[in-house]
């Protein structure tokens, strides 16, 4: 059953690719926690909650939108994590933000009107549900274990950032701290 509400159109960008918001909803700051919601056509599968955009709606707006229909959250919004493209069934470019839950409403519109549930998962329990059905949003994830801490700003990496669009920040725990340290530009979105 496709769920598609009366008043929804779909946007579609230059290159036919339907236009897609969402948001991975953490916890707090650290990041270590994150939301997901039970799928509308497999209530037994788990997804990051997104969607469409609307005609003249900025991709940060309906990235809020969407989570707070799908999840029934709001919070604050962070960063631009990155522009995923999906290409083999249905053509999609989404952008993916990050949101630090403030506010959870026991009751919201798809928990309501479709019964939709939603659960904190650790980001590597996260990957491993979402691998299987959604490995785009598996994806959102794994980028993310790739992108600075936004509590410290600082990145320690074993070769200076690459100059592509959506450069692939890194670090991790085996990193060396020998590598070079640069800090992130604070007011960094994407084209």
């Amino acid at each position: 059953m496709m769920k598609l509400k009366p008043n929804q159109t779909r946007t579609y960008d230059g290159d036919g690719f339907k236009k897609r918001a969402a948001c991975l909803c953490f916890k707090n700051e650290r990041e270590e926690e994150v939301l997901l919601v039970s799928s509308s056509r497999h209530p037994d599968q788990w997804i990051v909650p997104g969607g469409g955009m609307e005609p003249e709606e900025e991709p940060c707006g309906a990235a809020v939108r969407e989570v707070f229909e799908e999840a029934g959250v709001k919070g604050k919004l962070g960063r631009l994590l990155g522009v995923f493209e999906q290409n083999q069934d249905r053509k999609h470019r989404t952008y993916v933000y990050v949101l630090t839950v403030t506010e959870t409403l026991e009751d919201w519109e798809d928990s309501v009107n479709i019964g939709r549930k939603r659960e904190w998962f650790t980001v590597e329990e996260a990957i491993k549900v979402l691998q299987s059905h959604k490995p785009v949003h598996a994806e959102y994830l794994r980028r993310l274990q790739l992108s600075c801490s936004p509590t410290n700003g600082n990145c320690i990496l074993p070769t200076p950032p690459t100059n592509d669009i959506y450069p692939h920040y890194g670090t991790n725990a085996n990193t060396p701290s020998t590598g070079t340290r640069w800090t992130l530009p604070t007011d960094r979105t994407a084209p």
